[in-house]
């Protein structure tokens, strides 16, 4: 008997996934990772999503074309239709996200954390087209790679009413979470954000050396002793409208950890949710993070990217930078935004900084918008 968490599906080019270098369709069967970890290590192309609550489903593709780096996601940017820039909302207003930050603060005064990540989710209504169609991902996507280009970026779409679980996301993301290459695990937490590389400050530097320690801790319990090294730390990254801090950690996983059926299960065990998205220690930040934000993050701040099992290659991004589409409720487009909250955070320059964080991301998206970088 099939499992039901994992569903055959008769090949479709209506579902896709495309990341940088890489394009799939023909959709074969969907996972639950956790539960099925193993299907992950047996062979196929499969893309990845990630919920920030611990949720990892994959989709397993049979036609998957390499492409250059460069090369553009052959639809028209001027297609998408997004929500008007005025009907996005915010999960908590200014004052409740500046009371979170209090409150965080207060947390770090009883030494419960160091550092925890407060999020943010907007949303905007933006119901079905015509006969029921989805909203255009592919549209967002090139919309987003022509204004906002970003090494992370992808997209994931299948459509409900398919066989097999439905999903669509959309990331522009800057930061990647996991690289697996040549049985070497590669993680670059971003920390620190400012407009210009003079407006990073000491808290910045202070915060990604702690969330870099963090993902090093996490690397370890998975790799070989002695082969996790930080190869690069603070270093300044710029990006569309930012500049953020990135540092880079490497490490060999163990010869019982890459030869394991299980070995995702494994890997996401140590090191999930991302520690750059949730804070330190990581188990005090989560019970911070449940008492204080008021929605779930679903797949913002999780894992977003591919797992290519034949070639023992893959490369999932933080799903920062994210918009995510939910058809409860008539259909609304949803985008996070977060901030890091150590004891020297200002609760109204950290509400800023979900701000930059947003504002350019969401102006693209949204109708009655003329985007020019």
């Amino acid at each position: 008997m099939t499992s039901p968490t994992i569903r055959e599906i008769s090949r479709t080019e209506r579902a896709s996934a495309q990341f940088r270098g890489v394009r799939a369709r023909g959709l074969v069967e969907s996972v639950d990772v956790l539960e099925h970890p193993e299907r992950l290590s047996e062979g196929g192309w499969w893309a990845l999503v990630g919920d920030f609550s611990g949720r990892v489903r994959a989709w397993r593709f049979a036609e998957v074309e390499q492409l250059a780096p460069s090369e553009p996601l052959g639809a028209d940017p001027g297609a998408w239709r997004g929500p008007e820039a005025s009907s996005w909302t915010s999960s908590m207003s200014q004052s409740e996200y500046e009371a979170a930050v209090a409150a965080t603060r207060a947390a770090i005064r009883e030494g419960e954390v160091y550092q925890v990540n407060v999020c943010r989710v907007l949303s905007a209504p933006l119901p079905l087209g015509p006969e029921g169609t989805e909203p255009d991902a592919l549209a967002l996507a090139a919309r987003l790679a022509r204004h906002n280009p970003a090494p992370h970026a992808g997209l994931l779409h299948v459509p409900a009413g398919e066989s097999g679980e439905p999903v669509w996301v959309v990331s522009a993301s800057p930061e990647l979470y996991l690289r697996l290459e040549d049985g070497v695990l590669s993680s670059r937490p971003i920390k620190g954000t400012a407009r210009e590389p003079e407006g990073l400050t000491d808290k910045d530097r202070a915060e990604n050396v702690m969330i870099t320690d963090l993902v090093r801790n996490d690397l370890q319990r998975v790799c070989e002793p002695g082969t996790v090294d930080v190869t690069a730390l603070l270093a300044p990254e710029q990006h569309p409208g930012l500049v953020h801090l990135v540092s880079t950690v490497t490490g060999r996983l163990t010869p019982e950890v890459a030869a394991a059926p299980d070995r995702w299960a494994r890997v996401l065990e140590a090191s999930y949710p991302p520690g750059s998205v949730s804070g330190a220690p990581k188990s005090s930040a989560l019970r911070t993070i449940a008492a204080l934000e008021p929605v779930d993050r679903g797949p913002y701040c999780g894992a977003f990217g591919w797992v290519d099992a034949d070639a023992g290659r893959a490369e999932l991004a933080v799903a920062i930078r994210t918009f995510w589409w939910d058809r409860t409720g008539g259909g609304e487009l949803r985008f996070g935004t977060g901030a890091g909250i150590t004891w020297d955070s200002d609760p109204s320059a950290e509400w800023a900084e979900t701000e930059l964080k947003a504002r350019r991301l969401v102006a693209i998206a949204s109708s009655g918008t003329h985007w020019a970088p």
